[in-house]
């Protein structure tokens, strides 16, 4: 008696590993659970291809999914707000005037990303400066940043 592997065993498979990540906090497990998933699909269409064939494609698949994480998905993911950080890093960061100050009401800035946790934020600057023009951080005061024009 001879054991075939179908196309519906490779999608529990996969099934069984991407419910797996649940439990496993590696973020590995899964691109191997897609990639049995891939096979299995490939299978259903393909139903005569053999098994090394099968498990060449799940290895191939496997890799390629992980590859593409590790490359392209994963740096995208990193926090990009400067919340919770030094004050020397937040320093020259740029943002567009919204408001322009007006004898002794401050300007407000907006930020592309957050910094110290908000977009926006008062400003003081020395330079006349607009609306839409860009500025970067010199100086935090307090809850105000001392900008320059850029």
């Amino acid at each position: 008696m001879e054991f075939d592997v179908a196309y519906w065993h490779w999608l529990i498979l996969g099934i069984v590993l991407v419910v797996a990540e649940i439990f496993i906090p590696s973020f590995t497990v899964i691109w191997f659970g897609l990639g049995a998933i891939v096979v299995g699909l490939v299978k259903a269409v393909i139903p005569g291809m053999g098994f090394t064939v099968a498990l060449t494609l799940w290895i191939v698949m496997s890799c390629l999914f992980t590859f593409l994480w590790f490359k392209f998905f994963k740096p995208k993911m990193v926090d990009k707000t400067t919340a919770g950080i030094a004050k020397e890093a937040v320093m020259g960061e740029t943002g567009h005037v919204i408001r322009a100050p007006l004898d002794e009401a401050r300007g407000v800035v907006r930020f592309a990303t957050p910094v110290l946790g908000d977009d926006e934020w008062e400003f003081l600057c020395n330079d006349q400066v607009e609306v839409g023009d860009r500025v970067y951080i010199a100086e935090i005061s307090g809850n105000t940043l001392i900008v320059n024009k850029k």
